[in-house]
């Protein structure tokens, strides 16, 4: 294996995104009241919201790839699967490693593809794509997924049917960044309610042997239960055992005055995903800039190798799922 250093310099790099023509396709524009939002064509991806002109999440511009895949749909796999390997009725299936430098085949089959309109309205849109069977994956899944703005949320509902003769593994994740406006993100206090967290490798894929819902967050840097300022973590981790408040799990940063913005999730993404950067490149400027996203799984890291939380759709079955952002701007 390459030394650590190497590595994490140059995937920085790559994940950051870089400037071409249109590299996102059509742009979608959704407004209800004060609400904006832009969805690309390309990985269905949220290029911005914002709630009275108050970003929510983190903007990029329409010439450039989603930086640190900002945005984007991760289906049939969110996150990462060891070295692209997993075992089918006995036989190995070797996807292609797209995260190359960890030797990870990373965030399923749709990050890349444009996505067909099926509908939209002035503050709505569903898109459709359809995962093929390909190297590593001999399965094929009808996808939609439906953006809509209501008051004060952008609220996001996953369709998945299994179009093929046999059953299909399948978990979903997204990619969101979130920030307040223009509070730098540091200020920022994250309340996750996780009760667990995966311990990883040096390649961010989970310890062989660990516990299967993750170990205890008790007593350690990885609660963040009760409120963490963004500037004093630093995570690239799954968590487990969250909490719900009746149908929803909610994980919220919070702004020093008082405003905050949530990430909402049914139960049907019992997992969730951290990550905290210092070199975003905020606005378009240069990659300094402090940004966290906090993402909705079905399924942790390496899910198809462990079994933790896969779902095994049947030939004809369809799974709907839904998470969104919700703000106050209450100081």
């Amino acid at each position: 294996m390459r030394s650590p250093t190497p590595v994490s310099t140059s995937f920085a790099q790559r994940k950051a995104g870089s400037t071409m023509r249109n590299p996102t396709g059509q742009q979608f524009e959704l407004s209800l009241g004060t609400a904006r939002a832009v969805i690309t064509q390309v990985a269905a991806s949220i290029r911005e919201f914002s709630i009275d002109g108050h970003h929510l999440t983190e903007p990029y511009g329409a010439d450039v790839r989603p930086p640190f895949g900002t945005g984007i749909v991760l289906v049939p796999w969110p996150n990462r699967i060891e070295d692209g390997i997993w075992i089918h009725d006995g036989e190995e299936q070797l996807l292609d490693l797209t995260e190359p430098e960890l030797h990870n085949a990373l965030h399923g089959l749709l990050r890349d593809r444009p996505y067909d309109l099926v509908s939209q309205t002035a503050g709505s849109v569903t898109l459709a794509a359809t995962v093929f069977p390909t190297r590593g994956y001999l399965f094929e899944l009808d996808t939609t997924v439906r953006y809509e703005l209501l008051p004060n949320e952008l609220r996001v509902t996953h369709v998945i049917r299994n179009v093929g003769e046999e059953a299909a593994p399948v978990a979903v994740g997204t990619h969101p960044f979130f920030r307040i406006g223009d509070i730098p993100t540091e200020q920022l206090t994250l309340t996750v309610p996780a009760g667990t967290r995966f311990e990883t490798d040096a390649r961010l894929n989970p310890v062989s042997g660990g516990p299967v819902d993750g170990s205890p967050v008790d007593g350690t840097r990885f609660d963040l239960r009760g409120g963490r300022l963004v500037a004093d973590v630093d995570l690239d981790d799954a968590f487990g055992d969250v909490q719900a408040e009746g149908d929803e799990i909610r994980s919220r940063l919070t702004a020093p005055d008082g405003r905050w913005v949530e990430l909402w999730q049914q139960p049907q993404f019992p997992y969730i995903q951290v990550f905290t950067t210092r070199i975003y490149p905020r606005d378009g400027g240069a990659p300094t800039a402090t940004a966290i996203a906090v993402e909705p799984m079905t399924a942790p890291p390496n899910a198809f190798n462990s079994g933790t939380g896969l779902r095994w759709l049947q030939p004809g079955e369809t799974w709907s799922l839904s998470w969104g952002i919700r703000y106050s701007g209450s100081r």
